[in-house]
Protein backbone atom coordinates (compact mmCIF):
# COMPACT_ATOMS: atom_id res chain seq x y z
CA UNK A 1 0.00 0.00 0.00
CA UNK A 2 1.16 3.26 -0.78
CA UNK A 3 2.28 5.25 2.23
CA UNK A 4 0.85 8.54 1.30
CA UNK A 5 -2.60 6.92 0.61
CA UNK A 6 -2.92 5.13 3.76
CA UNK A 7 -5.33 6.48 5.89
CA UNK A 8 -4.42 4.35 9.15
CA UNK A 9 -3.42 6.45 11.73
CA UNK A 10 -2.67 3.08 14.57
CA UNK A 11 0.91 0.84 13.98
CA UNK A 12 -0.35 -2.64 12.40
CA UNK A 13 0.91 -5.69 12.63
CA UNK A 14 0.59 -8.75 10.50
CA UNK A 15 -1.80 -11.37 12.07
CA UNK A 16 -2.74 -14.28 10.05
CA UNK A 17 -5.59 -15.73 12.33
CA UNK A 18 -8.98 -16.95 11.83
CA UNK A 19 -11.77 -14.53 12.48
CA UNK A 20 -15.61 -15.70 13.18
CA UNK A 21 -17.75 -12.62 11.54
CA UNK A 22 -21.35 -12.28 12.50
CA UNK A 23 -23.81 -10.26 10.51
CA UNK A 24 -27.78 -10.31 10.09
CA UNK A 25 -26.94 -12.10 7.15
CA UNK A 26 -25.01 -15.37 8.07
CA UNK A 27 -21.79 -16.35 10.05
CA UNK A 28 -18.17 -16.67 8.13
CA UNK A 29 -14.73 -17.60 9.12
CA UNK A 30 -12.58 -15.02 7.47
CA UNK A 31 -8.68 -14.96 7.61
CA UNK A 32 -6.98 -11.61 8.98
CA UNK A 33 -3.62 -9.89 7.18
CA UNK A 34 -2.84 -7.76 9.97
CA UNK A 35 -3.98 -5.97 13.26
CA UNK A 36 -3.91 -2.80 15.23
CA UNK A 37 -5.86 -0.94 18.40
CA UNK A 38 -8.58 0.53 16.03
CA UNK A 39 -9.49 -2.47 13.82
CA UNK A 40 -7.97 -5.21 11.12
CA UNK A 41 -7.92 -6.08 7.68
CA UNK A 42 -9.36 -9.09 6.23
CA UNK A 43 -8.28 -10.67 2.96
CA UNK A 44 -9.11 -13.50 0.15
CA UNK A 45 -12.77 -13.73 1.67
CA UNK A 46 -16.42 -12.70 1.18
CA UNK A 47 -16.12 -8.58 1.31
CA UNK A 48 -19.13 -6.73 3.15
CA UNK A 49 -20.37 -3.67 1.52
CA UNK A 50 -18.79 -0.58 3.49
CA UNK A 51 -20.87 0.33 6.65
CA UNK A 52 -21.67 -3.29 7.49
CA UNK A 53 -21.60 -3.73 11.00
CA UNK A 54 -20.32 -7.23 12.23
CA UNK A 55 -19.63 -8.98 15.50
CA UNK A 56 -16.37 -10.83 15.35
CA UNK A 57 -14.75 -12.61 17.34
CA UNK A 58 -11.20 -14.03 17.37
CA UNK A 59 -8.09 -15.03 19.93
CA UNK A 60 -4.75 -13.40 19.99
CA UNK A 61 -1.39 -15.88 19.73
CA UNK A 62 -1.23 -17.21 23.59
CA UNK A 63 -4.32 -15.58 24.78
CA UNK A 64 -7.05 -18.24 25.36
CA UNK A 65 -9.53 -15.87 25.90
CA UNK A 66 -11.24 -15.10 22.73
CA UNK A 67 -12.06 -10.94 22.42
CA UNK A 68 -15.55 -10.12 20.98
CA UNK A 69 -15.80 -6.84 19.79
CA UNK A 70 -18.46 -4.79 17.12
CA UNK A 71 -16.42 -3.86 13.80
CA UNK A 72 -18.09 -1.88 10.51
CA UNK A 73 -16.53 -2.19 6.95
CA UNK A 74 -14.73 1.19 6.29
CA UNK A 75 -13.15 0.13 2.73
CA UNK A 76 -12.82 -2.92 0.50
CA UNK A 77 -10.79 -3.92 -1.79
CA UNK A 78 -12.78 -4.85 -5.12
CA UNK A 79 -9.28 -6.45 -6.90
CA UNK A 80 -7.79 -9.39 -5.89
CA UNK A 81 -7.19 -10.39 -3.23
CA UNK A 82 -10.65 -8.88 -2.33
CA UNK A 83 -10.61 -7.45 1.56
CA UNK A 84 -12.07 -5.71 4.02
CA UNK A 85 -11.20 -2.69 5.87
CA UNK A 86 -12.54 -2.86 9.47
CA UNK A 87 -12.57 -0.58 12.37
CA UNK A 88 -13.65 -1.67 16.00
CA UNK A 89 -16.82 0.49 17.17
CA UNK A 90 -17.64 -1.22 20.44
CA UNK A 91 -14.06 -2.93 22.33
CA UNK A 92 -14.18 -3.84 25.80
CA UNK A 93 -11.27 -1.78 27.63
CA UNK A 94 -9.65 -4.99 28.59
CA UNK A 95 -9.32 -6.45 24.70
CA UNK A 96 -8.36 -3.23 23.67
CA UNK A 97 -5.43 -3.58 26.60
CA UNK A 98 -4.55 -6.56 25.29
CA UNK A 99 -4.53 -6.10 21.50
CA UNK A 100 -2.31 -2.95 22.12
CA UNK A 101 -0.48 -4.96 24.05
CA UNK A 102 0.20 -7.97 21.44
CA UNK A 103 0.66 -4.99 18.39
CA UNK A 104 3.10 -2.95 20.70
CA UNK A 105 5.11 -6.71 21.54
CA UNK A 106 4.73 -7.19 17.72
CA UNK A 107 6.53 -4.64 16.16
CA UNK A 108 9.18 -4.79 18.88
Amino acid sequence: MDPENDRRSAARTPFDIWIEETSDQATYFQRSANLSAGGLYVENGVPQPVGTQMALRFSLPDDATPIRVTAEVVRVEKETPFGMHLKFLQIPDDAAHRIARYVEQQRG
